[in-house]
Formats: C-alpha cells, sequence, structure tokens
C-alpha cells in the first residue's frame, strides 16, 4: 500500500476496509468477535467500535494459519467459528450466513471462479468431484495455476475440529508460513464432509493489496449502493459519478445529478433534486426541495419547498423553514431561517435567528465573533435588510424594519422603521487620480 496506516483502516466509503467486515460480522449476531491485528499496533483496535469485540495482537506476521492460532484461546467448543478477512470487504452477510448453516458437522467454504485466478489459492478437487485441498499460487504447479476456481479465504467450521486442526499446521512451504487452508486437507484426511459455495459476485471476494485494488472495490461498492438506489426509485443522472460514504435515505421521485458526494447520514424527501456536485453530510433535505450545483450541506435541516446554490455553504447548525431560498456564494452557520425568507447573494449569516419573509441583501455579513466570544443577530419577520450591511452581534432588528444599504449596525433597530447609518457624501472635483511613470 505504500503506507504508514495499517491496511485494513484505508478507507472504503468514508470508513476503515475492516469495519465493513465487522458491521457484515455483527449482522449475524455472533456470540463473539475476534479480530487479529498485527502491522500498526494498536492503531486498529482504536479504530473499532463494536459491541462484543475482542481484539488479539500477532506479533509475528507468520501467515493465516499463525494469526488463527492466536485466537486458540478465546474460541469456545461447541460452537461455530467464521473466518472472514480484514481486506476483503464487500462480503455479503447472506453468503456467511449460508456457510454458517452448512458448518455444523462439517467445513463449509466460499470460493469464486475468476477469469484471472493469479495470486489466489486453487481449489483442487479428486476423481469425485469433492475438494480435496487448496494449494497456494507460489506451491503450485502448471496444471493447478490454470485453475480458475479459487479459494476466498472465508470459510465456517465446528470450532472443535479447527482447534485440532490449527494444532497440526506446520510451514513446509515455499513461504515458509502457516496456511490456514491446509487444514482443508487435514478435513479431507478425516473424511470431514467439504462444501463449498461458489459466489457468482468476484467483488465480494475481492481482497484489497495495492492503492489500485483499493480504488477498484471502491467503484464496486459504489455501484451496488447507485444500483440499491435506482430500484428505491430514484433517478441517477450517472450511476457511476456517485459517491455514498454512510447512509441516504430517500423518498420517492428524488433526482440526483452527476458528481455528488453523501457523508453520514443523509435523508432526502420526496421530489428533492440534487444538482451535479454537491456534498451533503449529516442532513435532511425536506421535500421539493432543489440544492443547485456546487452546493455544500453539512449538518444542517433544510426545509420543503426550498432553494440552495449554486456554490452556497450550510453549515452545522443551520437550519431552513419551508420555502427559504439561499442563494449562490451564501454560507450560513448556527442559524435558523424562517419561512419564505431569502438570502440570495454573497453574504454570511452566522448565530443568527431570521424571522419569515425576510430579505436580505448581497454582501450582508453578521458579526458574530468578537475576538473571545460569539454573539447572536435576531431579526424579526418582514425585515429587509439593505445590501453591504454589518450587523454587529449581539443586535436585533425588529420585525418590518428595513435597513439602509451600507449600514453597520450597532444598537438594536426599532420594527416597522428605517434604520441606515452612513458618511455624508462628498465629491472632491479638484482631484486626480495617479497616473504611471513613465
Amino acid at each position: 500500500m505504500h503506507s504508514s496506516k495499517p491496511k485494513v483502516l484505508h478507507d472504503l466509503a468514508g470508513r476503515p476496509l475492516l469495519s465493513h467486515v465487522v458491521d457484515c460480522a455483527e449482522q449475524l449476531h455472533p456470540e463473539k468477535i475476534i479480530v487479529v491485528y498485527g502491522y500498526g499496533g494498536e492503531a486498529v483496535p482504536k479504530a473499532l467500535n463494536a459491541a462484543n469485540l475482542t481484539c488479539v495482537k500477532q506479533d509475528a506476521q507468520l501467515g493465516t494459519g499463525h494469526a488463527m492460532q492466536q485466537t486458540l484461546p478465546y474460541l469456545e467448543e461447541g460452537s461455530i467459528t467464521l473466518v472472514l478477512f480484514g481486506d476483503v470487504p464487500l462480503i455479503r452477510p447472506a453468503s456467511c450466513s449460508s456457510l454458517i448453516d452448512h458448518a455444523k458437522h462439517e467445513l463449509a467454504l466460499l470460493t469464486v471462479e475468476k477469469t484471472d485466478p493469479r495470486g489466489y489459492g486453487r481449489i483442487l478437487r479428486g476423481y469425485d468431484g469433492h475438494v480435496s485441498a487448496i494449494v497456494e499460487e507460489k506451491d503450485a504447479n502448471g496444471e493447478q495455476r490454470a485453475i480458475r476456481e479459487v479459494n476466498s479465504g472465508i470459510l465456517a467450521m465446528p470450532t472443535q475440529k479447527l482447534t485440532n486442526w490449527l494444532a497440526q499446521l506446520g510451514n513446509e512451504n515455499a513461504q515458509g508460513e502457516y496456511y490456514l487452508t491446509d487444514i482443508i486437507a487435514m478435513a479431507v484426511h478425516e473424511r470431514v464432509k467439504v462444501t463449498t459455495q461458489l459466489t457468482q459476485d468476484e467483488w465480494e471476494v475481492a481482497g484489497v493489496n495495492s492503492k489500485e485494488d483499493l480504488a477498484a472495490v471502491e467503484r464496486a461498492y459504489q455501484q451496488r449502493q447507485a444500483a440499491q438506489l435506482m430500484r428505491n426509485g430514484v433517478s441517477l443522472r450517472d450511476p457511476s459519478r456517485l459517491d455514498v460514504r454512510g447512509e441516504l435515505v430517500t423518498g420517492r421521485d428524488v433526482a440526483i445529478d452527476v458528481g455528488c458526494v453523501f457523508e453520514g447520514r443523509v435523508e432526502l424527501a420526496d421530489e428533492v433534486h440534487i444538482g451535479p456536485y454537491c456534498v451533503i453530510k449529516n442532513a435532511v433535505i425536506g421535500k421539493s426541495s432543489v440544492i443547485a450545483p456546487f452546493t455544500h450541506i453539512d449538518g444542517a435541516v433544510v426545509g420543503a419547498d426550498s432553494r440552495v446554490g449554486p456554490y452556497a455553504r450550510l453549515r452545522p447548525g443551520t437550519e431552513l423553514a419551508a420555502g427559504a431560498h439561499v442563494g449562490n456564494f451564501v454560507e450560513i452557520k448556527n442559524s435558523h431561517i424562517g419561512s419564505g425568507s431569502k438570502i440570495n447573494h454573497l453574504s454570511y449569516v452566522g448565530d443568527a435567528t431570521v424571522g419569515a419573509r425576510v430579505n436580505i441583501g448581497a454582501g450582508t455579513i453578521t458579526c458574530n465573533f468578537d475576538g473571545i466570544n460569539k454573539h447572536r443577530t435576531v431579526i424579526g419577520d418582514d425585515a429587509f435588510i439593505g445590501s453591504n450591511t454589518q450587523l454587529v452581534a449581539p443586535v436585533a432588528v425588529g420585525a418590518g424594519a428595513t435597513i439602509g444599504a451600507g449600514t453597520t449596525l450597532t444598537k438594536d433597530a426599532p420594527p416597522g422603521a428605517l434604520t441606515l447609518s452612513r458618511s455624508k457624501q462628498t465629491t472632491l472635483y479638484n482631484w486626480k487620480r495617479r497616473e504611471k511613470k513613465k
């Protein structure tokens, strides 16, 4: 990976690879989840947050069999052990459940047929068609390397049999490592049935060993998300240009244009339209709202029938009531914007409560920070704030008030009146513009 970060902590859809695997395991409702980690020290257990999770360190990385041997003190007889891999993040719970169902008295193995099987252990079968062993590529001969059915590494078996086989593992191979796959031959020798389940989805068992692999798995993951969204009725302008890095909940007749990124939990109500190249994180967008191109929304609630953007930014704590308009190059932070209010151009509104049907002109800012503390601005219903106005908080504008363009408001403005502050206009007739020296 050419990185100081442990491989399993590289991001897939905004979360570590290993988190996806642990999530899959949690959906199976296991008695215990054991994570074996090595490279990267304590960074791996610190990154995880799951119930019933036991982390075991593998001080020397001597192969998959050696990694499993580290779990022996934590395994419980009478149970079934399912083995997953931290760099195989797209495994499905349904496939795991099927393996577990077959693993009560036998060894169940997940396999896949690959057009290019290089790098994978090959499934060897006897004359009767049953699995006889798995051979790793570096130990395989030419005939064996031509086999297309390969081992995913994912398997399930009775724990009691696993503990017996782990005790017998050796490292007489080209790598000098302890291969977990050697237990297949042990099972065959003991006449334990080896059942295989062939997945039709190569991506389900795709491992990540390089940045190229990581990018390919990311696209496969996003294609899954896009397909599910379209099955739910979402219109995607181009399914290949979508990134869901969390949970995206959608209503009916939602449309999403190209290049959009959704992070955390995002809810899009019925008839919401998202323009191209928007980034939306931990937000709720109300019914029939339009988010115009290049808009960034983080930790905000947008009411029904609102319009935001283009090039707008809603920061955490922002709440727009129904029918609000936030236009181009407007930034709002920790503020409530009332129903039908409009902030259409080039303004900053922070730590403010804005009433209904307020119009805020271009270039208006709330001066909410005095260098030490934040202060709040309150604007009443039906107020009109002229362009290029500075509202120096704490300050209040009464309902129906008008603030003249260019005003710096440092005291409360009464309702229904015009308040303005401007220097007297002066013209100098003898003044000459400076010229460049030749």
